[in-house]
């Protein structure tokens, strides 16, 4: 580690729409997947931490659930998670869709970051999905909507103009210690993070099938003496027509979710997984004050 005196860290929320793309982003800052991605809005329900080193800098990004009008109770707490997030930040990095321009819920952003004190740095992502004219045209609106120290033009998905995005926030960071150890890249712990791994496999499986009614939950974690480690899983739904959709025929598409999220925590935590997935009917579970305290989300926001 350098020099304490010399030494950054500081914290940096990604704030923005509903799939903007802020989890891709975190990511590639990390160097691995610390919050899970899918092509579902509202994906992540929590806030996670990622944490890199740029240079003499610990810059610890806070990835905040998608802002968007809230409906629900589950809503309404990741709502409250992504400002309160962005309320404990040093800087704020706000993402926008290029080629979704300024929707309905990146407008409600907007306006509440007017009275922020915090430095705004705006990155517009999927910038290759649009031509030049509608780049410059969208920028335009934007800095007349709201003043921002920085702007870049990035692509989570392929890492262009990520690597500066980067250098530039890491050397504006406060001067201090850091903040965690130089090789940890996340404050979720291992068991959060694969109940997360298996929750994404379901988005990106179910789809349209099984939108939001299910969670996943890590039951037990025994590490056996020849290294390998064995999880029991939950998936929670609301229904029983749901709990056979996530079996499917003769458990066919239940087996599918494990082998997929089986291979990826192997890659992730770099030994042998023994993963074994149950699914459980829990009507409104998602009004169960224990769940959002797991997710670290409030019940009464």
């Amino acid at each position: 580690m350098a020099n304490v005196d010399t030494t950054k860290s500081g914290f940096i929320a990604i704030v923005g729409a509903p799939n903007v793309g802020k989890s891709t982003l975190l990511n590639r800052f990390v160097g691995a997947k610390v919050s899970i991605v899918s092509p579902k809005v509202q994906t992540t329900r929590s806030r996670v931490l990622g944490i890199c080193i740029e240079d003499n800098a610990q810059v610890i990004f806070i990835d905040t659930p998608g802002i968007f009008s809230p409906r629900r109770r589950l809503d309404r707490a990741m709502v409250a998670a992504a400002w309160s997030g962005a309320g404990d930040a040093d800087e704020i990095l706000f993402l926008v869709d290029a080629s979704r321009r300024i929707c309905p819920d990146t407008s409600e952003i907007l306006d509440k970051l007017k009275n922020t004190d915090r430095q705004v740095y705006l990155a517009i992502n999927k910038v290759d999905l649009v031509k030049k004219e509608e780049l410059l045209s969208l920028i335009d609106e934007l800095t007349r909507r709201a003043t921002f120290t920085e702007i870049f033009m990035v692509s989570a998905e392929t890492g262009d103009g990520a690597d500066e995005l980067l250098r530039v926030l890491s050397k504006k960071l406060p001067d201090g210690p850091w903040l965690f150890p130089e090789d940890q890249i996340s404050d979720m712990p291992q068991r959060l993070l694969a109940a997360e791994i298996t929750r994404e496999k379901i988005f990106l499986q179910l789809r349209q099938e099984l939108p939001y009614a299910a969670t996943v939950e890590t039951e037990k974690w025994e590490v056996r003496d020849d290294g390998s480690v064995k999880i029991d899983q939950t998936i929670f739904v609301e229904r029983p027509t749901q709990k056979a959709i996530v079996l499917g025929k003769g458990g066919a598409r239940i087996k599918a979710l494990g082998e997929a999220s089986r291979r990826e925590l192997e890659k992730m935590l770099d030994t042998r997984i023994h993963l074994f997935l149950f699914v459980k009917v829990r009507e409104k579970w998602g009004d169960d004050p224990e769940r959002y305290r797991d997710w670290g989300l409030d019940f009464n926001a």
